[in-house]
């Protein structure tokens, strides 16, 4: 146990700049430059494009540091992102690379802090408090094992809880190792934004705003009874806990997933007809994609949906549930295309998705069954 530290040690490891990093490790030319990962491809001749060349609709899927300090957020259109940064290099997502890497620095992690949740292909929980060692001692350890697996550096906040360790590793990026206890809670969070908790939206934040809540102190020194009044028993109840660092959630080890899927935005919009045979192909690399998704978690789904972005910025969605689970690609293709034929396709689209739900372990596929249609399916 660590020198002095009672309870529970929660860590929180988030790798940093995660698929911006990866790239960077084939391409160290590029450290240091502001960098945007999101683009589909690079030009034949090889050269890697500036931000400002870019016309689309794709979006921003991680940046470098030198790249965020001019506003370029993940999730950002990249057309916007080129507006804030158009110097900005622009490189196309390599999802096997990340995966590959994700696996490596978890396993590293892993050696050493065996009780571990997974929250995704960048971060991590683990509960140190039955590991030996100090705790200071822990988080470099941790840090040095990931990057002798990795090649990469990521950032570490160890607390009493998730709340805060997940706080905490933001405090100090990149490259860094934060250590709290519930004393540090009004020198180190009490400071922060609203915003800043996990938990607490956008349009949250703006409401907490509006009551004159602009920090954490602020929120933790605000009237529990006017909170629950203005957000309702649960979510108010959970802001004042988590405003004071209060958090007991326990470490999860495995998590089942509830769905699964894969989604694209077009490059530029197609038209259901006009552009049928292109939408054809994106439908059977969607699903090929969750099949292989399925196959890798063992997993089947009972129910398949599908995700129109239309032209507009309409979003339908439809879903169907199936008789018997299913995980190969044209048993998934089949039922989107079902799903399609309840959407009124009249207008471009610009984003199209698929979706495999009510996961199960149980059952083998059946064979294919005869197309039911009389008639042609959309995307046929």
């Amino acid at each position: 146990m660590s020198e002095g530290w009672e309870g529970r040690r929660i860590a929180h490891l988030d790798m940093d700049a995660f698929f911006a990093s990866v790239e960077l490790l084939t391409q160290p030319e590029l450290r240091g430059q502001p960098v945007v990962v999101g683009g589909r491809s690079i030009p034949a001749s090889g050269a890697v494009p500036r931000l400002k060349d870019y016309r689309g609709r794709g979006v921003v899927t991680t940046a470098t540091y030198e790249a965020r300090a001019y506003g370029v957020r993940s999730g950002m259109g990249l057309m916007k992102a080129a507006a804030l940064a158009p110097e900005a290099l622009l490189l196309p997502a390599n999802f096997e690379a990340y995966a590959r890497m994700s696996r490596a620095f978890k396993a590293a992690a892993a050696v050493i802090a065996p009780c571990m949740e997974d929250r995704g292909i960048d971060e991590i929980y683990l509960d140190l408090t039955e590991v030996e060692g100090g705790t200071r001692e822990l988080g470099l350890r941790l840090k040095a094992a990931v990057l002798e697996a990795t090649g990469l550096t990521c950032s570490i906040g160890i607390t009493p809880n998730k709340l805060l360790s997940k706080l905490a590793s933001e405090l100090q990026k990149p490259d860094g190792l934060t250590l709290l206890r519930m004393e540090d809670i009004p020198s180190r969070i009490w400071p922060l934004p609203v915003a800043a908790l996990n938990g607490v939206g956008p349009k949250a934040a703006e409401r907490l705003r509006g009551m004159g809540l602009d920090t954490l102190g602020a929120l933790a020194a605000a009237d529990p009874v006017e909170l629950i009044g203005q957000f309702g028993k649960s979510y108010g109840a959970w802001l004042v806990e988590a405003a004071h660092g209060r958090d007991e959630r326990p470490i999860v080890t495995s998590r089942e997933p509830k769905s699964i899927s894969r989604e694209t935005t077009f490059e530029r919009d197609l038209h259901p007809k006009l552009d049928r045979e292109a939408l054809s192909a994106i439908l059977l690399d969607l699903c090929a994609r969750l099949a292989g998704d399925l196959a890798r978690k063992g997993v089947f789904a009972r129910g398949v949906g599908i995700k129109l972005r239309f032209e507009d910025f309409k979003t339908v969605t439809r879903d169907t549930t199936l008789e018997h689970p299913v995980r190969d690609a044209e048993s998934l293709r089949a039922a989107a295309r079902a799903c399609l034929k309840r959407v009124e396709l009249g207008k471009r689209l610009r984003l199209l998705g698929v979706k495999a739900s009510a996961l199960t372990r149980d059952g083998e596929p059946p064979p294919a069954p005869p197309e039911p249609f009389e008639r042609p399916l959309p995307f046929d």
